[in-house]
């Protein structure tokens, strides 16, 4: 194997736009609306957690900096910001109620507008993800449209109605065949981030905690709605990405849908009559093998076990930049971290090459400056001998408690 430089794309990155900057990139009749919900609405989040790296959303060239100092020379942009007429960030917010869309579109909209800006500032190096919305079809495609004429290659952030958004149907329901067509038509990814699809959650103790600890459950139930309600079957050219959950949790997830599919295929669930509800033909871990893909951020080495049921080819690594519990800045660690005992094939796979070829960057057009930061897989196969003491990545915190508990024991 070569020691030429890996060239590093991070599947997982989150951008956008300073809220008071959104303004110029709405419709301008929503521009009055704005300014009376960021004179009374708007809440700026916490200095402490969030503000102070709030630069680092929309300075391209702190942007830049940082990424090539971590090692990346590419990355996936999910968003970030609050986008107008917003409460919090939009993968981590419910999908709008019908009063709320309106606004709620006008939003998303000005982001993706902001968005293709952004990435046209450094086109090689950036794909960015379009924002869209399930309540109107109509108004989804002509977002799909605009994402793929705009050149935000990172393609389309799905989003998952979770059990209580009762005016949404689920992404089984035949009425999206339109919108799949459409996204299928445009060849964009489609994407989805964990956070997406919980409920609500009260304000009793642990409530925090049980919806990071949930999110993994209720996210993947996109994965497998469309998997069995055969949207792959039916659009056998869509591709499909769930990020920052790992590759670890696919195996199960498919032998436990292969499973229920043997019975389902069979026309009965136990007493449950299927014969007028026919299965999908193949099983679904077919689909999810051919139409899935696998973002491990910040992963572990538990968190890419696996590999020889999902595929190679079909895992990305991603750093979460710029969140707290990502592994910036410490990006070559986790890497040392997770990969040190894989193949240096594999390993150029994850860290790039898959990337590349789902989102469409141009390796060639990377190489000179991932020469420029030569990380190598003589480095990378370094085992981690110390967690970085100051990181709050959640893969590193977990190590240090793993370690701290063994010397208790």
């Amino acid at each position: 194997m070569s020691n030429d430089p890996y060239i590093i794309i991070t599947a997982d990155t989150h951008a956008g736009a300073s809220v008071q900057a959104y303004r110029d990139y709405l419709d301008p009749q929503y521009r009055d609306d704005f300014d009376a919900w960021r004179s009374s609405s708007y809440k700026s989040p916490a200095e402490k957690h969030v503000s102070k790296k709030k630069s680092k959303n929309w300075d391209s060239a702190e942007r830049l900096e940082d990424l090539q100092n971590d090692g990346v020379v590419g990355e996936v942009i999910y968003p970030n910001t609050v986008p107008p007429f917003y409460a919090k960030a939009f993968h981590i917010s419910a999908p709008p109620s019908p009063d709320q869309y309106e606004r709620y579109l006008a939003g998303t909209r000005a982001h993706n507008r902001w968005l293709a800006e952004f990435c046209a500032e450094a086109p090689e190096r950036r794909a960015g993800i379009g924002l869209i919305h399930l309540n109107n079809i109509d108004d989804a495609i002509e977002d799909v449209e605009w994402i793929a004429k705009n050149n935000l290659r990172g393609g389309i952030l799905l989003p998952l109605p979770s059990p209580s958004e009762t005016h949404l149907k689920p992404l089984n329901h035949p009425d999206y065949d339109r919108l799949w067509a459409a996204i299928q038509d445009h060849d964009l990814v489609m994407n989805q981030h964990s956070g997406q699809g919980s409920p609500s959650y009260c304000e009793g103790q642990g409530s925090n905690a049980l919806w990071a600890m949930e999110m993994s459950f209720f996210i993947q139930r996109g994965f497998t709605h469309l998997i069995m309600g055969g949207v792959f079957e039916r659009f056998p050219k869509l591709r499909y990405i769930l990020t920052e959950s790992g590759a670890a949790w696919a195996p199960k997830v498919m032998r436990g849908m292969d499973s229920m599919w043997m019975a389902w295929k069979a026309g009965y669930i136990g007493e449950i009559d299927t014969s007028k509800d026919p299965a999908i033909k193949e099983p679904p871990s077919f689909y999810a093998k051919r139409n899935c893909w696998y973002g491990a951020s910040f992963p572990s080495p538990a968190d890419v076990k696996g590999l020889d049921i999902v595929g190679e080819d079909h895992v990305l690594w991603g750093n979460d930049y710029p969140h707290y519990e990502g592994c910036y800045p410490y990006s070559r660690e986790n890497m040392r971290f997770a990969f040190s005992e894989l193949d240096e094939k594999v390993v150029r796979k994850m860290l790039g090459e898959n990337a590349a070829a789902l989102y469409g960057f141009d390796l060639e057009a990377l190489k000179a400056t991932a020469n420029e930061v030569n990380i190598t897989p003589d480095q990378v196969k370094v085992p981690l001998d110390e967690i970085p003491a100051d990181s709050t990545c959640i893969t590193f915190q977990r190590a240090r408690m793993e370690q701290m508990m063994k010397k208790q024991a």
